[in-house]
């Protein structure tokens, strides 16, 4: 876990090196992989409390973000391009949408479907382009998912071994950030917001998880305000936008009207000191001084 401010903000203490390095030149920026993750939303219990988002808590142990509460999701894997049925907006469309190839944003958009189904175990696809899966429990179920985790499967061969269309139309692209220039492991994440289906269960899946919640997207961001809660900039600040759906339907909707610009930290100096910033986002700044 790494923190040195008075809320939750995820800080690893071996940034401020690595940024003065980076500033020497010393440091040569690692290229981001392309990942996805899903905010999955569910209506609350209370009249008028707006929607849940179901959130894991990153191991201790992790190298990247160990302690933080996060989204399900990960990076894409080069099989992802392969053919799938596809249902909803087609690969163009989407392409247009994330700001890349085709290829690249069919693998996008089924990296955040098989991350869901691998961390969640909830899988936005169906028998045909209406419908979607009731049910993914059972142990058949979760053979095939471990086999997915463990690169034994590729998504494109589950997607046909169950003769599955991938619902597109499910997704709603939400926000894009990239891990600053000067992190040892980078990401160009793609973050998605999904209700979650009729009849499915998240369950905690993930081997890289500790916990799993389903909590109001206010009560997590006044967590993470109290420094209960470490989460990096990018959850806190879509926590942040969630918080204003009065029903997990209305995602989809406002997602459609969503700035998907990057936002990537930017490095100043003011004399001796290092102002680290996301554009964008004030509430991130934090300010270094030699030590």
């Amino acid at each position: 876990m790494a923190n040195n401010g008075p809320n939750g903000q995820w800080y690893p203490p071996t940034w401020p090196d690595r940024i003065r390095a980076h500033r020497r030149g010393d440091l040569t920026p690692v290229v981001p992989r392309r990942a996805a993750t899903v905010m999955l939303l569910r209506d609350g219990a209370g009249t008028g409390t707006g929607p849940e988002v179901h959130m894991i808590r990153r191991r201790a142990s992790m190298a990247f973000a160990g302690g933080a509460y996060a989204y399900p999701g990960g990076a894409v894997d080069p099989r992802d391009e392969a053919e799938v049925r596809w249902g909803g907006p087609d690969r163009t469309a989407w392409a247009d949408r994330l700001g890349v190839g085709p290829a690249e944003a069919q693998a996008v958009v089924c990296a955040a479907v098989r991350e869901t189904f691998e961390e969640a175990g909830v899988l936005l696809a169906g028998p045909d382009a209406r419908t979607v899966v009731a049910d993914t429990t059972g142990a058949d179920w979760e053979a095939d998912r471990r086999a997915l985790v463990e690169r034994e499967l590729s998504f494109a061969a589950f997607l046909a071994r169950r003769d599955l269309v991938l619902r597109s139309d499910l997704l709603g692209a939400w926000a894009r950030w990239i891990t600053p220039e000067f992190e040892e492991r980078r990401y160009d994440t793609w973050f998605f917001v999904a209700a979650l289906p009729p009849g499915q269960r998240t369950r905690n899946a993930s081997t890289e998880a500790d916990r799993t919640v389903w909590t109001a997207p206010a009560d997590a961001a006044a967590g993470y305000d109290r420094g209960e809660l470490l989460m990096m900039p990018p959850t806190i600040a879509t926590l942040r936008d969630l918080a204003g759906l009065d029903a997990a339907a209305d995602a989809l909707t406002v997602a459609a009207g969503r700035d998907l610009t990057p936002v990537l930290a930017e490095v100043t100096l003011e004399g001796e000191e290092i102002v680290l910033s996301w554009p964008g986002h004030e509430e991130f700044e934090k300010r270094i001084l030699p030590r």
